[in-house]
C-alpha cells in the first residue's frame, strides 16, 4: 500500500487575522471567504460553525459581529489543532470555543444547545473519486457527514427564528435545498456565484430558516460575479473588502 506524506496546509493572511493551515487538509478558499462575508447573523447571538477546518468562518463571524460567541467544531484532530491555534492568535479568542467533535457527537454531548446562527462550508461531493489525502477527502466528501445528517442537525440545533448559511456547488446546492425541506427548512436567501461573466454559475450560497418562520418572506435570489474583465468585480470587492489585504 502506498503511503502519502502529509503536507502542510497553505497559510493565509487577512486584514485582522491570519490562518496558519497546519495540517488541516483544506486551505483557505474563495468559497469559505464568500460564505463568511455573505452569511447573516443575529446581533448578540450564539453561532455554530460546523466543520470549522482552520477556523476561517468562526474568525470572520467574530470580526463582523462584536457581540457574538462562536462554537466551532471539527471531527479532524489536525483541523481542531489548526483552528485552536488560529483562534488563540486572533483578537477574539475570548469569544470563540473550538471543540474536537463530530456534529453527531456535539449534539449528543450538548443536546439542549440552540444557535441563532449556523454556518457551514460542508463536504461537497456525494460520489466520485475521493482526494488522495485522507484529510482533504474528509473535508471534500460526504462520507463523514452526509447532507441528510447535516440538514437534520441544523433543524434541531437552530433556534426558532435562526438562520443557517452554507455554500455548495450549484447542483449539490439545489439537491441540499430539496433535502432540507424534508426537515421543514426553507431558503430565504440564495446567491448564485459565477467566476466570470461568461461562465455559468458554479456555486450556490444558501440561507435557510425554519419553514414556519419564513412563510411571510419571499426568498431573495441574487447573483455574484467574482471576476469582470480581468478584475475583481465591484460587488465582490464590496463583499470581501473587510478581509482581503489588497481589497
Amino acid at each position: 500500500m502506498t503511503q502519502h506524506k502529509t503536507k502542510k496546509t497553505k497559510s493565509f493572511r487577512f486584514k485582522q487575522f491570519s490562518i496558519d493551515g497546519g495540517f488541516a487538509g483544506m486551505a483557505v478558499s474563495t468559497d469559505g471567504v464568500l460564505l463568511g462575508a455573505w452569511s447573516d447573523c443575529h446581533a448578540q447571538s450564539n453561532i455554530l460553525d460546523i466543520g470549522t477546518g482552520t477556523g476561517l468562518l468562526s474568525l470572520m463571524c467574530a470580526q463582523r459581529y462584536s457581540n457574538t460567541r462562536v462554537t466551532a467544531i471539527d471531527i479532524d484532530h489536525q483541523a481542531f489543532v489548526a483552528a485552536s491555534n488560529n483562534v488563540s492568535a486572533s483578537p477574539w479568542s475570548d469569544r470563540i470555543e473550538v471543540k474536537h467533535l463530530s456534529l453527531g457527537e456535539f449534539y449528543h454531548a450538548y443536546p439542549s444547545s440552540q444557535f441563532a446562527t449556523i454556518v457551514c462550508n460542508p463536504p461537497y461531493f456525494n460520489s466520485g473519486e475521493t482526494a488522495r489525502s485522507e484529510k482533504r477527502a474528509t473535508a471534500r466528501h460526504t462520507h463523514t457527514l452526509s447532507h441528510e445528517d447535516l440538514a437534520r442537525h441544523i433543524s434541531i440545533l437552530m433556534t426558532t427564528e435562526g438562520r443557517a448559511s452554507l455554500i455548495l456547488p450549484l447542483v449539490e446546492g439545489k439537491q441540499f435545498i430539496e433535502l432540507a425541506q424534508q426537515f421543514q427548512l426553507t431558503p430565504t436567501r440564495l446567491c448564485r456565484v459565477k467566476s466570470t461573466t461568461s461562465k455559468p454559475s458554479s456555486r450556490l450560497l444558501i440561507e435557510l430558516q425554519h419553514e414556519k418562520n419564513s412563510l411571510s418572506h419571499q426568498c431573495i435570489d441574487s447573483e455574484l460575479v467574482i471576476m469582470d474583465n480581468g478584475q475583481y468585480s465591484d460587488a465582490f470587492v464590496e463583499l470581501t473588502r473587510e478581509f482581503y489585504l489588497k481589497m
